[in-house]
């Protein structure tokens, strides 16, 4: 019998749920911004870009009344508008002025750390290479954030590449949310071809971010199918699905439960589930709810990290806090 294009079959699949997954601290505050923002002031609520980039958070911001934006040239001027978690460019922040928005800063402060860190090293004369992927909305505010000299590079072959004024001034930041493993890689090179270079190291992959991917590569050495719940747009849940592969199992980066191929479960016996740090609860749920619907289930979690991070919010939303908070979400 076939069931949804897959073999019925009856013997019960583990199911290894990551610890931690899902929101992290600076997406709670993000979200929570938002939330309170239009608590305190009513829709619309004006959002420049994805406040995180999860297609179900958008959705429900937006059915409380957010509106979403490309760029602030679409905001009706003096409109409350929120800056997106990922951090936006000093043009960005001049073009709001000019039009005299009243921007409450969404930005996760340990974005806000590798801006401040990136302009120490421009203003001491540096050239700045930013490690990260260009057009990604962390990236462009990070170099749009430096008065200075900031080259982006992605791979460890852009890194041989790349040129400077001057071998013995060169610093590098990293994009938050990047693979530690291929960051390692590039540093290596650039390390290998300016020796005098300085940097944080690994410091700017922030604590979620390397929590998720020693946990996803846990759940990659006992199992035979990695789940990814995250949007395609997301860049840490993109490199989870990437750091499974990488390490010789199945991967697949899934928005919702729908996206799951039935077939993909033939021959599994253990599954491997987490969820990018913008991927609600809700939805990892889902997913083990139509698991559960195809076949037999065990469920049990990895006793990884827990985290206690909470970052504070603007102290002018600090005052009615009569309504759900972000984190129920997860």
């Amino acid at each position: 019998m076939l069931r949804n294009g897959m073999q019925d079959d009856l013997t019960q699949c583990r199911v290894i749920l990551a610890r931690p997954r899902g929101f992290c601290a600076g997406v709670v505050r993000a979200v929570d911004i938002v939330e309170r923002t239009l608590d305190m002031v009513g829709a619309p609520v004006y959002v420049r870009h994805e406040i995180v980039h999860n297609h179900h958070v958008v959705k429900r911001l937006e059915s409380l009344g957010a509106v979403f934006v490309e760029e602030v040239d679409e905001v009706p001027e003096g409109s409350v508008t929120v800056f997106s978690a990922h951090g936006v460019s000093r043009q960005v922040e001049a073009a709001a002025q000019a039009r005299s928005l009243d921007v409450i800063d969404a930005t996760c402060p340990l974005v806000r750390r590798v801006h401040r860190e990136g302009q120490t090293y421009a203003d001491q004369g540096y050239d700045v290479i930013l490690v990260g992927h260009s057009g990604h909305a962390e990236v462009e505010g990070t170099r749009g954030q430096i008065n200075g000299s900031v080259q982006v590079v992605a791979t460890a072959d852009d890194a041989q590449q790349v040129s400077v004024r001057d071998p013995g001034r060169v610093a590098y930041i990293t994009q938050t949310t990047l693979s530690l493993f291929d960051t390692k890689d590039i540093i290596a090179v650039l390390k290998s071809r300016f020796p005098a270079i300085v940097g944080p190291d690994t410091r700017n992959i922030c604590y979620a971010t390397h929590n998720r991917q020693s946990a996803v590569l846990e759940l990659a050495e006992r199992c035979e199918l990695v789940l990814v719940v995250g949007s395609a747009n997301s860049s840490n849940a993109n490199r989870l699905q990437e750091i499974a592969a990488q390490s010789g199992v199945a991967a697949h980066l899934i928005g919702s439960a729908d996206m799951i191929d039935p077939a993909w479960l033939n021959g599994v016996g253990c599954i491997g589930l987490t969820a990018g740090a913008s991927a609600p609860e809700i939805v990892v749920q889902d997913v083990l709810a139509y698991l559960a619907a195809l076949r037999p289930i065990s469920v049990e979690e990895l006793d990884g990290k827990e985290e206690r991070v909470r970052f504070r919010l603007p102290d002018r939303l600090t005052k009615k806090p009569n309504i759900e908070p972000a984190d129920a979400l997860v």
